[in-house]
């Protein structure tokens, strides 16, 4: 793994260490991740994280503080474990907030390999409105996020450890969740399925916001056409990989924006 420049400017100085083949390879796809997010709009400054899981190893991969996320590469993510130690370089910092959640989160909950969090306008415009559940469906996308998603009270910065074990019960055995006042958070068990639950919510909180900005009367779909229309998603699917249907697409994609990202 070779030092790159933007990991430098922070003050970070890449270990001469072994990498395995797995640890590379979630590098460069989490890599690709942020560097499609970044173009989607979903994040514009260096705050922010996605964390996923290096499995077999009481490690995972975080974007390291500091670093836009279209600037990250694979080289320059920063390997962590359950101690905030940084594994992978010397002079990295993580930021307390993000390892704080996101560690808690991977480390009591074995089942989920990736975490995503993110400060997108419109989720946040709508985890902001007072209604008990803000999140109306009404879209034929959106149904897929039937009976997936919590809601989590503001609590200030996300850095205290007392706050993770509310954040697991409001997040349930959901794949979603709207942080009051702050943003939106997915999980998956994989990075894959982890990225398709986000675009998922986030866009149905843009499509709401869009719709309401209208003054109109929202026409939401039904519980039970939700529930049906999921089930249909659910079976098109199949035995397929818990990932998201275009999850390739979205890596292709990454490669014809900046194949930087990769290195």
């Amino acid at each position: 793994m070779n030092e790159r420049i933007a990991v430098s400017r922070i003050g970070g100085v890449a270990l001469d260490r072994r990498i395995s083949e797995t640890e590379q390879k979630l590098r460069v796809e989490l890599a690709a991740v942020f560097r499609v997010a970044h173009h989607l709009g979903w994040n514009v400054d260096t705050l922010n994280h996605i964390s996923l899981r290096i499995p077999g190893t009481d490690t995972f991969l975080m974007n390291p503080q500091g670093l836009g996320w279209d600037e990250i590469t694979a080289s320059s993510l920063s390997t962590l474990d359950y101690d905030r130690n940084v594994l992978s370089h010397t002079g990295l910092k993580v930021q307390p907030a993000g390892y704080n959640f996101h560690s808690g989160i991977l480390k009591a909950r074995p089942d989920i390999g990736c975490v995503m969090h993110v400060h997108e306008t419109a989720g946040t415009a709508i985890s902001a409105i007072g209604e008990a559940e803000p999140l109306v469906i009404l879209s034929q996308g959106g149904c897929r996020l039937y009976r997936e998603v919590g809601y989590h009270a503001f609590e200030g910065l996300a850095q205290e450890e007392d706050e993770v074990p509310r954040m697991l019960d409001d997040l349930g055995d959901k794949h979603t969740l709207v942080m009051r006042n702050h943003g939106l958070l997915s999980v998956g068990a994989t990075l894959g399925e982890a990225f398709g639950f986000m675009r998922t919510l986030i866009d149905a909180c843009k499509l709401q916001a869009q719709v309401m900005a209208t003054g109109a009367r929202l026409r939401p779909i039904s519980e039970e056409l939700q529930a049906h229309t999921k089930a249909q998603m659910t079976a098109r699917v199949g035995n397929a990989p818990r990932e998201d249907i275009s999850w390739h697409y979205w890596l292709r994609l990454a490669e014809r924006l900046d194949p930087s990202f990769a290195a």
